[in-house]
């Protein structure tokens, strides 16, 4: 049995292959994690053409850069997260502050409530999307469908009190979203670089 802290073991060969060069290693993490990166830095950016760039990016620098993951710090999904997410931030702070210069409408303050927005935004999409899918079902039952714990444990096939929980556990995990602090290092992210 392997040890608690130990990474998982993806997360270690595919750091090796990446440090071998190993172009198919790249396109394994791309095709797990495109749609993870393109969808937060969308979230972020609210621009297709720029989450794009982003994407590119980050992908650039996981194959520049493969000895920045360390695995015995976080899974790979949480350090992709965490770099997307650092490098649609700066894009979205240099976007911002150059239309700032050119228009003198915003100040430094709008400037920065739109990126905290961006990153509570990118931090719950990402909460979302990472946790259990019956969490996840039961959040969307009620937050698209608009039903409330009864309807969605009927949706369901579980007991209201399954169904409370369910609601309950999700609407916590997605409320820190809202308390993870500042967007330079989001809580159990890790570091990204």
């Amino acid at each position: 049995m392997a040890k608690k802290d130990a990474p998982p073991r993806w997360d270690r060969k595919m750091q090796q292959r990446l440090a071998r060069g190993e172009a198919a290693a790249l396109g394994e993490l791309y095709d797990r994690f495109a749609s993870l990166v393109h969808g937060q830095a969308h979230r972020v950016l609210g621009d297709e053409h720029a989450a794009d760039g982003i994407t590119r990016e980050v992908f650039a620098h996981l194959w520049e850069h493969p000895e920045a993951y360390d695995p015995k710090q976080c899974p790979l999904r949480s350090w992709v997260a965490a770099l997307t997410h650092r490098l649609a931030v700066q894009r979205l702070r240099a976007t911002e502050a150059a239309a700032l210069a050119e228009s003198g409408h915003d100040s430094f303050e709008d400037l920065e409530r739109k990126v905290r927005h961006a990153y509570v935004a990118a931090r719950a999409d990402y909460i979302v999307q990472s946790m259990p899918a019956p969490l996840r079902a039961a959040l969307e039952c009620a937050y698209f469908q608009r039903r409330d714990y009864r309807q969605t444990a009927t949706d369901l096939g579980v007991t209201e009190d399954e169904a409370r929980h369910r609601l309950r556990l999700g609407l916590q995990l997605l409320s820190t979203a809202h308390d993870a602090g500042t967007p330079g290092a989001p809580p159990g992210y890790g570091g990204a670089v």
